[in-house]
């Protein structure tokens, strides 16, 4: 028998190994300054890529305006308590009645936070003779409501439709001695490396299999669609998603999440997400924050017109550059060079310090060993020179990293 905390001193896990070397740079660095395409960094300006600020919201003029009256009424705290006991208003219900209907969907329910919400009603909808089948490269929070589940799950490999048929005939024979049923799930949006789910091709399995779909839509909802409400309207599946998830996080700029799906169904998690039953209810100056976001993301799609310009804009510049830059199909814009752990951490302190350009580093066991992903997030308020500056940085720290300038850097650090 050992003390809990003794195995730490060797191990700090995949990340915090890198703890000594990352940590207030690489890991958790600050970014000062209001949200917008240029922050300061280390006492500098910096062009910004790492927010999901996608709208440019965060400072629109009313959105501060309604955000600082909701404080000055409410303050913080109100409502006190779980919305099933002391913490719901006739405002969040206004809220959840907006929602629903901007995403087409019987009903809504909004939730205090979006990770432990997108969790919570992972594990509330399934029991122990249902079975999950999720796509393999899901995030973090809906593998961790996955783990939750007591009965069966299976993965898909990503965004393969024959991998997915395939086990949803191993799942279509355990619910069949079960009694049970099948839960898929995807995302509107890889929020990694860009794709859309394969939602259409999805929906079209429900025509030779029995299941039921929950799709995460953190990056879709705002930005995708004819009128910015998600991958349902930009694949033209809407009805077909069961339930419907998004944060408010992205391009709403503030804090919590909404479910959305049919009234019943809308009803059973209200009464048994454990998220929400045992937790404190979104507070009303970010409800009515929401309320005037939500209205301007319906209303003014120039954000959204602003924010497409400035994505395909940055997206054929690297390009036409010839960088690779995946299959993105969406504003987040990743890029991928070769290189190890070490090398990366150099190339993202001259990309930050000598270039001035800040976007997120990705780097294994994220994705697979040798290569680096420069993770770009455009967002309505860069523009032009933005764009091309970094462009240009982009060439030079690549040429560099071809040279081996950053692997000899990479040589002489140690951990």
């Amino acid at each position: 028998m050992s003390d809990l905390f003794k195995k730490f001193e060797k191990n700090m896990g995949p990340l915090g190994k890198w703890a000594s070397i990352a940590e207030g740079y690489f890991a958790f660095p600050k970014l000062e300054g209001p949200i917008s395409n240029r922050m300061i960094f280390n006492g500098k300006e910096v062009i910004t890529w790492s927010v999901n600020d996608y709208l440019g919201l965060s400072n629109h003029p009313e959105v501060r305006k309604a955000d600082l009256e909701a404080a000055a009424s409410y303050g913080s705290a109100y409502p006190m308590g779980a919305r099933m006991m002391s913490g719901h208003t006739s405002m969040h219900e206004k809220l959840e009645k907006d929602l629903a209907d901007f995403v087409n969907k019987e009903s809504a329910y909004v939730l205090n936070f979006g990770y432990q919400g997108i969790l919570s009603i992972v594990e509330t909808l399934v029991s122990k003779n249902d079975v999950i089948v999720y796509d393999i490269d899901s995030h973090a929070c809906i593998v961790d409501g996955v783990r939750l589940h007591v009965g069966k799950r299976f993965t898909f490999q990503h965004n393969d439709v024959e991998s997915l048929e395939k086990n949803l005939k191993r799942a279509e024979k355990i619910v069949e001695k079960t009694g049970g049923g099948i839960l898929v799930i995807s995302e509107g949006v890889f929020g990694m490396r860009g794709e859309q789910g394969k939602i259409k091709e999805i929906v079209e399995l429900k025509k030779k299999y029995d299941f039921r779909l929950l799709v995460d839509d953190a990056h879709g909802f705002g930005t995708l669609g004819s009128d910015g409400s998600g991958v349902g309207n930009e694949q033209d599946i809407n009805d077909d998603i069961d339930v419907y998830f998004a944060t408010f996080a992205k391009s709403m700029a503030s804090t919590g999440a909404f479910v959305a799906g049919s009234s019943n169904v809308i009803k059973f998690l209200k009464y048994n997400m454990r998220s929400q039953v045992f937790a404190k209810s979104l507070q009303m100056q970010l409800v009515l924050g929401a309320i005037k976001r939500l209205e301007i993301l319906k209303n003014e799609p120039e954000h959204r017109e602003k924010l497409w310009k400035n994505v395909k804009a940055l997206q054929s510049g690297l390009i036409e550059r010839g960088f690779d830059i995946g299959t993105t199909k969406s504003c987040v814009t990743p890029v991928f060079l070769k290189g190890d752990v070490l090398e990366a951490m150099v190339l993202v302190k001259d990309l930050r310090e000598k270039y001035g350009v800040f976007c997120s580093i990705v780097v294994y066991p994220v994705i697979p060993k040798g290569l680096i992903l420069l993770r770009l997030i455009p967002t309505a308020t860069h523009n032009i020179n933005d764009i091309n500056e970094t462009l240009d940085s982009f060439l030079s720290i690549r040429d560099k990293l071809e040279e081996g300038y950053y692997k000899k850097i990479s040589e002489r650090i140690t951990i």
